[in-house]
This record gives C-alpha cells, sequence and structure tokens, in this order.
C-alpha cells in the first residue's frame, strides 16, 4: 500500500462524536493502512475501561502528513517488539499532527504504555514532542473525540479518571506543555501512583 495516498475520503471514520455541542467527525486509520506488523500475541480485559492515559512519543517527532504519520507508527512499532521485546507498539491508540487517529493495540487490549495500569487503561499517544509547544487543535480534538467516543459506546466507563504518564512512572512524559493543557480536560486528576521502575515490570 502506498502510504502516501492515504486522505481523509479513504480512511474509515468510526469516530462520531458530538463535543462541546458540535458533531465531529474524526477519520480513524487502521492498523492494515499503517501496514502494522502483526502483534506476537494478544491479551484483552474487560470494559468499561477506568483509566484514559495520555503520551506523547517525544521522539519520533510531530507528523503533519498521513505518509509522515504512517511512518511515526512503524518506527514505534519496531522500537517497541524489536528493541524492546513487547508484543506490538506499546500504546492502544495514536494520534497524529493530520488530525487522524490511530489504531495502536486498540480498546481492552492490555498495553505496554503505564505500568501496573496497562490492563485497566487506554493508552493514548500524541505523536511529537510536546515539552514546550502545545499540540495543535485538531490533535487536541481527535484525542478528545476518541475519549468521547469510548464514553458514549460504554468502553470507557463514563466515570473514568483521565492523567499523564508522568502520573503513574518517573517520566517527564507527556511532555510540560501538553500535561498543563490535560490539566483542564474533563475528568482529570491530581493523583500521583509512582514507585520505583525496577520494581515492577514494564
Amino acid at each position: 500500500m502506498d502510504r502516501s495516498s492515504i486522505t481523509v475520503a479513504a480512511a474509515v471514520t468510526v469516530v462520531k462524536t458530538t463535543l462541546n455541542g458540535t458533531l465531529r467527525e474524526v477519520p480513524y486509520i487502521p492498523r492494515e493502512a499503517w501496514d502494522a506488523k502483526p502483534p506476537k500475541s494478544v491479551e484483552k480485559f474487560a470494559g468499561p475501561i477506568p483509566y484514559v492515559i495520555i503520551h506523547h512519543s517525544y521522539q519520533p517527532g510531530a507528523c503533519l502528513t498521513g505518509s509522515e504519520c504512517c511512518e511515526a507508527m512503524l518506527s514505534m512499532q519496531k522500537f517497541h517488539q524489536q528493541d524492546r521485546g513487547w508484543n506490538d507498539i506499546g500504546y492502544s491508540f495514536a494520534v497524529g499532527g493530520d488530525g487522524r487517529i490511530y489504531e495502536g493495540r486498540g480498546f481492552n487490549v492490555v498495553g505496554a504504555h503505564a505500568p501496573r495500569y496497562n490492563d485497566k487503561s487506554v493508552g493514548i499517544c500524541m505523536i511529537g514532542d510536546w515539552t514546550v509547544n502545545l499540540p495543535p487543535e485538531n490533535m487536541i480534538a481527535a484525542a478528545q473525540s476518541l475519549i468521547e467516543y469510548g464514553v458514549r459506546n460504554n468502553i470507557i466507563a463514563s466515570n473514568y479518571t483521565l492523567i499523564g504518564h508522568r502520573q503513574v512512572r518517573p517520566t517527564e512524559c507527556p511532555g510540560e506543555r501538553l500535561f498543563k493543557e490535560i490539566q483542564s480536560w474533563p475528568h482529570y486528576s491530581p493523583m500521583l501512583d509512582v514507585v520505583d521502575p525496577n520494581s515492577i515490570r514494564t
């Protein structure tokens, strides 16, 4: 598949939500569209899902086109599967600078993004380094629409807790600027549950 040919029209649009009174239809890119390698194994967990955890990729950096974002997904999956030995890309979903949602492991699949929370959370990665700059509005809207979609379809618990990666692991993720941003999102909690990373499985 020529990934550069992926357009909004060709994307599978499944995320349709009403956010702040506005109907949003956010393009959703399934695994096959970004040429994902098969997972080594898949372990599922029951929902509704109680936690939503926000990440940034740091590297790869921000992507602006379908082609660039597909390459970013492949890069992350290769790093996670080959270098870290994980079953698949660690995140449940990723959001690109093109405003599209990219399927990672998907809903209700045990991830590898937040130790001790992988079997009870949705891990959403905002592709790029959001330490200094805020992700563009289309990325923020896509992430929020994905969460709203999950809640409306009883995949994510209606009383879910939203946190940043740094709240459960010693890390700068999801980047200082993005972390400040998510504190204004619905259901954000200032909870802190960080333990020595050497004492837990990743």
